[in-house]
């Protein structure tokens, strides 16, 4: 039997210093499906070459932009050559590098939200319908067993008709200006980098994602506002919304930047008229299970536990008691990915996000924008923005 060869893949960003990057590189080697060849890891060219060098990278294949990086990588031998490219960069370069790979031949996998406009991502859409390559998106969420586990309770009937969704990110690192001395908040705050909105762009996607795909519904109306707390910051640190779904459920969605003292303590609550579900993040291998009329129960992930879906346990790595976090979920969506290259998928990988997640994701941000701005109380999300 031919030895499986790894997928070889270049990263456009995530120099040091930068959070995200590393990130995707401890999950992309957590089950041996990849390599780093090459990269463009920081315009600073002394960055770059730390980086480069940090990881192991050649210094042959360490370019000093994108640009360069697509060309000289296409001129090398096919089995050389690099076969995805990772972007982990400020919001407004995802889709002019998306779109620039996909057409040099790549596929991509590119670190939320996918741009920073609904028609700028548009544009991406239409060149990933007209080619044969992958186009994958980090909602890094998307990837926990026990959020699977919740959705395919729900489109198993476990819970019946679904009625009400509340889902909450509440953050506090951004309760001060840090962006005068932060570089990762400075480019969070910056609407020329970041796009229109802030929380609700950088977190708020998160819980809107959430939302749609553990209900497999869309919201399709909202009636939010949007707050900035700090003095002097250019974009919301804060902001929530009454949300009504396709399907008929109504919720609420709250984000914020600015709750001193928290975490990532994201939380999805999802009730239907035979009972509900609660997950939270940062105790993300318990699911709390409420049937009607019967006591509650705690669901947990892992190998062989009893009553877990097919699409949980393939997500587990470990028996049950071993917990698995953040990495190993963003290693799923990087394992799905693998999985779609080899099958020869195209356009969306089986199990992971793409671009139709980030036309929504740009869509809630049109339509918040729009709601907060407005005398208007409810906004239509599908059409928000478009032209």
């Amino acid at each position: 039997m031919a030895q499986m060869r790894r997928i070889k893949f270049g990263m456009i960003g995530g120099g040091e210093g930068a959070f995200i990057g590393a990130v995707h590189r401890h999950a992309a080697a957590l089950d041996g499906q990849y390599e780093l060849v090459c990269g463009a890891f920081s315009r600073d060219a002394q960055n770059n070459a730390r980086t480069g060098d940090l990881l192991g990278v050649n210094s042959e294949r360490l370019y000093s932009s994108w640009e360069m990086m697509l060309e000289a990588e296409a001129r090398l031998p096919e089995h050389e050559r690099m076969q995805v490219v990772v972007i982990v960069t400020p919001n407004h370069l995802h889709v002019p590098i998306s779109i620039a790979a996909i057409n040099a031949g790549y596929h991509v996998f590119c670190e939320k939200p996918a741009g920073v406009g609904l028609e700028q991502v548009i544009s991406l859409a239409d060149t990933i319908a007209t080619s044969d390559r992958l186009y994958g998106l980090a909602h890094t969420y998307l990837g926990y067993p026990m959020v699977w586990q919740a959705r395919q309770m729900i489109e198993n009937g476990d819970l019946g008709n679904i009625r009400k969704v509340y889902v909450e990110y509440p953050q506090g690192w951004l309760s001060a200006n840090e962006e005068t001395h932060n570089k990762q908040a400075a480019w969070r705050t910056d609407p020329a980098l970041s796009g229109g909105s802030g929380c609700m762009g950088d977190i708020g996607t998160h819980a809107f994602g959430l939302v749609e795909f553990v209900l497999s519904d869309i919201i399709s109306e909202l009636c939010g506002e949007l707050y900035t707390h700090v003095e002097g910051r250019r974009l919301d640190d804060d902001g929530a919304a009454l949300i009504k779904t396709a399907n008929g459920a109504t919720g609420v969605l709250i984000a914020s930047q600015v709750c001193a003292g928290e975490e990532n303590p994201l939380k999805i609550r999802v009730y239907g008229d035979k009972g509900g579900v609660e997950w939270r993040q940062m105790e993300p291998n318990s699911l709390t299970y409420r049937p009607l009329g019967a006591p509650f129960q705690v669901i947990r992930a892992g190998q062989g536990q009893a009553g877990l879906y097919n699409e949980a346990l393939d997500r587990c790595r470990t028996p049950g008691g071993h917990p698995e976090g953040y990495l190993e979920a963003m290693a799923n969506l990087y394992n799905d990915f693998a999985k779609a290259i080899r099958a020869g998928e195209s356009g969306k990988a089986t199990g992971v996000p793409g671009v139709d997640a980030g036309l929504r994701g740009m869509a809630f941000i049109d339509a918040i924008l729009e709601s907060s701005s407005s005398d208007t109380k409810w906004i239509n999300v599908n059409n928000a923005g478009a032209k």
